[in-house]
C-alpha cells in the first residue's frame, strides 16, 4: 500500500486489541487505518452530534482560546480567515472578532454551502479535522491554494508517538472517525511539496505553516 502523502511503500501492523490494520510510512511518519474502517458522513455525523458543543460553555471557549494563544502571536495581522471543518459551532469564528479578524466557517456536514472555491484568505484554521480525512494530501494542497501569498495555515491534530508499541497504547486512534495520523515530519514533507514552511509547532498537536 502506497502512502497517501509521499507515495512511498508502507509497512503494516495490526492492533491486537481491535484487530484493525494500520499502514505506516517510515519516510514521512504518516499512519493510516485500512480503508474498510473509513466511515461516511452519515455515520460520522451521528458521532459528532454526541459532542454537544455549547457555544456558551466556558470550557469549550477555553479550548479554542488555547489554540488562539498559540497562533495569534505568530501571525502578522490577517484581515480575513476561514475555519475549515468548523463543525456545528461557529464559536471560533466569533472569537476571532476580538482580534479584528473576519472569519468564515465551513464544514462539509454542518455548513456545506459556505465555501467559495475562488476566494483566498490570509489565514485558514483547521481544528481536529485532519485526522478524519480520507485524502489529507489533497485537502492540504487545496487549503494552501486557498491562501493568499504569505498566508497562514494553522492545524490542530494530535501528533502520534512515532513508535508502533506506543501508538497501540495511544488513545487518539480509538475514535472510529479518526483514520489518519501525523507527526511534525509529515507536515514538513507536505510543506516541501507545496511551497510553504513550518513557522512553529507546540510539539503535541498544533502547527502553524506559512505560504510563500
Amino acid at each position: 500500500m502506497d502512502c497517501h502523502i509521499c507515495r512511498k511503500n508502507t509497512n503494516f501492523f495490526i492492533d491486537e486489541k481491535t484487530n484493525i490494520k494500520y499502514y505506516y510510512c517510515q519516510k514521512c511518519e504518516y499512519i493510516f487505518k485500512s480503508s474498510e474502517y473509513y466511515q461516511d458522513f452519515v455515520v460520522q455525523k451521528k458521532r459528532y452530534d454526541l459532542h454537544k458543543n455549547d457555544e456558551n460553555s466556558k470550557s469549550y471557549e477555553a479550548y479554542f482560546q488555547r489554540f488562539l494563544d498559540f497562533i495569534i502571536p505568530l501571525i502578522e495581522d490577517p484581515k480575513d480567515a476561514l475555519d475549515f471543518g468548523c463543525g456545528a459551532s461557529l464559536l471560533l469564528s466569533k472569537m476571532f472578532k476580538k482580534y479584528n479578524i473576519k472569519c468564515e466557517g465551513y464544514d462539509p456536514i454542518y455548513f456545506p454551502d459556505t465555501l467559495s472555491t475562488n476566494k483566498k484568505y490570509n489565514l485558514i484554521t483547521s481544528i481536529e479535522v485532519f485526522e478524519h480525512l480520507y485524502q489529507p494530501r489533497v485537502v492540504f494542497e487545496n487549503l494552501i491554494q486557498g491562501l493568499k501569498k504569505e498566508g497562514y495555515l494553522a492545524i490542530q491534530t494530535e501528533f502520534h508517538p512515532n513508535n508502533i508499541d506506543a501508538f497501540k497504547k495511544w488513545y487518539y486512534h480509538h475514535d472510529p472517525t479518526h483514520i489518519v495520523f501525523f507527526t511534525r515530519k509529515t507536515f514538513k514533507i507536505l510543506c516541501e511539496m507545496t511551497g510553504c514552511k513550518i513557522i512553529s509547532d507546540n510539539g503535541k498537536n498544533m502547527i502553524l505553516l506559512k505560504k510563500y
